[in-house]
């Protein structure tokens, strides 16, 4: 049974887009038809925006044999969804579209960038994920949509969006928000869907408390993948963007991003570990790492609050992150994890806008701080660029988005 709930709070910054169901007569009852993908638009790969892209991508540095390249254009890039046979990569957006990249010419360089199911309405698609039978899952501020055999999307007339988690029933309507409402979703080695689910406030008011830990905003919620037995699976949680399952223990890595107006150097950014369900993380007591709020410095934390992994440099704004699991990169990096820092907004000396790398330990732990991988996005405060999020192709090299130039990138290893 889904908890009831009142809107009678006023909405920060509630989303309005419309919301257009196109019922298809063959399929079942709220499914959505995506139409003809030959009339979707497409998006032009040259000009002077490529020519701008592979410019920067000339001054960012990395380690010695890596090169990154300009992989295609897709305007308002965030999160990427690569898909299980490697044929199509999907990325969303913090707008309203998702976008279909396709490697017409098998890797060399003719690709293709439709709008994904322009027909189907959709509010903040940052979220897209897959599962091992095909399926694409994209979370929105507050539904999350299914496509089955998504990568075909171009050969078959009969696809379709089934909704997962019905508009509205993500989170209560009254917690809508254009804040921290850009969702991630993974399928875990349960086969279950996870869901990061950011909580709108810089620091929650306490009245929110309850009702956020009953719907898990402010934490990552769990589900079968047909929506079906939701349940909250961590706690504790500001604004968290970006996770992925450790394939050697099955641990969930989280980033967080935690709160402003505290200081250029504080509180730290963090990455925490996830070993089972119904761990708290600390917010809102804590801002970030040990720093109490303001807010909550004088009422007493629960017990047993699980402290981050890795404590982040203030105000980076870690995003998206990826285990690699490929050969090509050298040993030293198989089994790390790469993430980004999408960059600070409210620093007085901005930083960012680069990709991380974190070693690990054999017991599975972190080896110590994340360290840069590639930088050079930021241009002595001018953000020439800000990476959001990092996913693995079929070949062992990296995607990196980039959501202010409009971009995906690829990092690859020839060791020259």
């Amino acid at each position: 049974m889904r908890p009831h709930w009142t809107a009678s709070v006023a909405l920060l910054a509630v989303l309005a887009w419309p919301l257009g169901v196109h019922a298809a007569d063959d399929a079942k009852p709220g499914a959505i038809r995506i139409g003809n993908a030959a009339d979707w638009p497409t998006v032009p790969q040259t000009g002077a925006e490529a020519e701008q892209a592979k410019t920067t991508l000339a001054r960012i540095k990395l380690p010695a044999g890596f090169h990154i390249a300009l992989y295609a254009l897709v305007p308002g890039a965030r999160h990427i969804a690569v898909g299980p046979q490697g044929k199509v990569i999907f990325v969303g957006t913090r707008q309203s579209k998702v976008w279909a990249v396709t490697d017409r010419a098998n890797g060399g360089g003719s690709r293709e960038v439709k709008e994904f199911a322009p027909t189907v309405s959709k509010k903040v698609p940052n979220g897209a994920c897959f599962a091992t039978d095909g399926t694409l899952y994209v979370a929105e501020v507050n539904r999350v949509l299914a496509f089955a055999d998504a990568e075909a999307f171009d050969k078959r007339a009969d696809l379709v969006a089934s909704p997962v988690v019905k508009q509205g029933e993500l989170i209560p309507k009254a917690e809508e928000s254009f804040n921290h409402a850009t969702r991630v979703c993974r399928i875990g080695p349960d086969n279950k869907l996870y869901i990061q689910v950011g909580q709108p406030y810089n620091v929650a008011p306490k009245q929110k408390l309850d009702t956020y830990r009953k719907w898990g905003i402010g934490g990552i919620v769990r589900m079968d993948r047909d929506g079906s037995h939701r349940e909250v699976y961590a706690t504790g949680m500001r604004n968290p963007v970006g996770m992925d399952f450790n394939p050697k223990d099955g641990s969930l890595w989280s980033n967080d991003n935690q709160v402003d107006r505290m200081g250029d150097d504080q509180p730290p950014g963090e990455m925490n570990r996830i070993t089972e369900i119904g761990h708290d993380y600390g917010f809102p007591w804590y801002g970030g790492g040990h720093t109490r709020t303001n807010e909550y410095r004088n009422d007493t934390p629960p017990p047993n609050l699980i402290f981050p992994e890795v404590e982040q440099v203030a105000h980076a704004a870690d995003l998206g992150l990826a285990f690699y699991t490929g050969t090509m990169f050298p040993q030293k990096y198989r089994g790390a994890i790469f993430s980004t820092q999408h960059g600070s907004w409210n620093r007085t000396v901005p930083v960012g806008a680069r990709v991380m790398v974190t070693f690990l330990k054999e017991n599975g732990r972190a080896a110590g701080k994340s360290e840069p991988f590639a930088e050079g996005w930021n241009n002595h405060g001018h953000y020439l660029g800000r990476p959001v999020d990092v996913a693995q192709l079929p070949d062992g090299s990296l995607l990196v988005s980039d959501d202010q130039v409009g971009a995906l990138y690829r990092i690859w290893y020839d060791g020259k």
